[in-house]
């Protein structure tokens, strides 16, 4: 089977609301590939679409070339984790997982295997109702792989871990994909994909933004851009400026400075004799990026700087008699 996940054209509506309105990407064999989108983007939908949880209104879902309906051996040929509360808190869960093998025939010593693998030999005869949040992840993980399947998704796989689970899961899904598998992910956490994911699929509004590395997304973001840092900002700005930078104040004594590179900054800074610490060039972070994309998308959003105020004092209730 090939290790890939195609979407194409996909569109799926709930009454007059449509969720996924005409998607289209691949997923990769190799790569992780980070899935994401503000809230109600539909991306779950999409991802149960791929899993057969949902029956898509028009085009096709395909995992190694064939939807997911068509899959004789399903654990074999995919893994997943969508929720990982899904499972019995009276079952143990090594039981869990043995239950699931018995369905297709995967043997008893992968259940052991994967259970190490994730961290869980220890705690494989407790009941799953005992469980962490981070423990019912690990053990929806080791669902996903019980099968050696060559293409895998999760959805939020580092929701409940701490900082070791964390930093695991992370190279665990890079040497996940770097055994030729394909590895769709999807977060909300950008700080952890911009350290995990090779490749970014980002959709807002049921619809692809972006279709990229991670790599050309964040060189996109940066742009021109310099940071200067600065004891003087008002004297630097002003310089910079004159010369036809656009500038703005980012930080007590940073600036960020565009249209102008980094040697004519400090060229500037040096002949007007502006003081200045540090000059380089801007480096956005994948959420910078991801903000920026997605701007528009939005459904739901909060004032970003929110005013909050005391309530006024309720008048003391007047006492009993009368003054005096």
């Amino acid at each position: 089977m090939e290790a890939s996940i195609d979407v194409r054209e996909l569109r799926k509506r709930f009454g007059t609301v449509t969720a996924v309105d005409g998607l289209t990407f691949r997923v990769e064999p190799g790569q992780v590939t980070g899935f994401v989108g503000p809230n109600g983007a539909g991306k779950s939908t999409t991802l149960r679409i791929l899993l057969g949880l949902d029956a898509a209104d028009e085009g096709a879902a395909l995992i190694g070339g064939r939807p997911y309906g068509a899959l004789r051996a399903p654990l074999l040929e995919v893994g997943a984790l969508l929720d990982a509360g899904a499972v019995h808190p009276s079952r143990r869960g090594r039981d869990h997982l043995l239950w699931m093998a018995h369905s297709h025939r995967i043997p008893v010593r992968r259940v052991d295997e994967v259970l190490e693998l994730v961290g869980l030999g220890g705690a494989a005869r407790r009941r799953a109702g005992g469980y962490s949040l981070g423990m019912r992840q690990r053990l929806g993980i080791a669902a996903a792989l019980l099968g050696d399947p060559p293409v895998l998704l999760f959805d939020e796989p580092v929701n409940g871990l701490d900082p070791e689970g964390i930093r695991w899961i992370r190279t665990f899904l890079r040497a996940l994909a770097a055994e030729g598998r394909a590895v769709l992910v999807s977060s909300h956490l950008m700080s952890e994909l911009e350290d995990t994911a090779d490749h970014l699929v980002v959709i807002g509004r049921g619809r692809v933004i972006a279709d990229t590395s991670v790599r050309e997304l964040l060189a996109a973001a940066s742009g021109d851009r310099v940071e200067v840092r600065t004891g003087d900002r008002t004297r630097a700005m002003t310089v910079l400026s004159t010369a036809g930078a656009s500038v703005a104040a980012t930080g007590r004594d940073l600036l960020t400075v565009s249209r102008l590179d980094a040697e004519r900054v400090v060229a500037l800074l040096g002949e007007a004799g502006v003081p200045f610490s540090g000059v380089a060039a801007h480096r956005a972070t994948l959420e910078e990026a991801y903000m920026e994309l997605t701007r528009d998308a939005v459904q739901f959003a909060a004032d970003s700087e929110p005013q909050f105020s005391r309530p006024s004092p309720e008048p003391a209730p007047p006492r009993e008699g009368g003054a005096r």
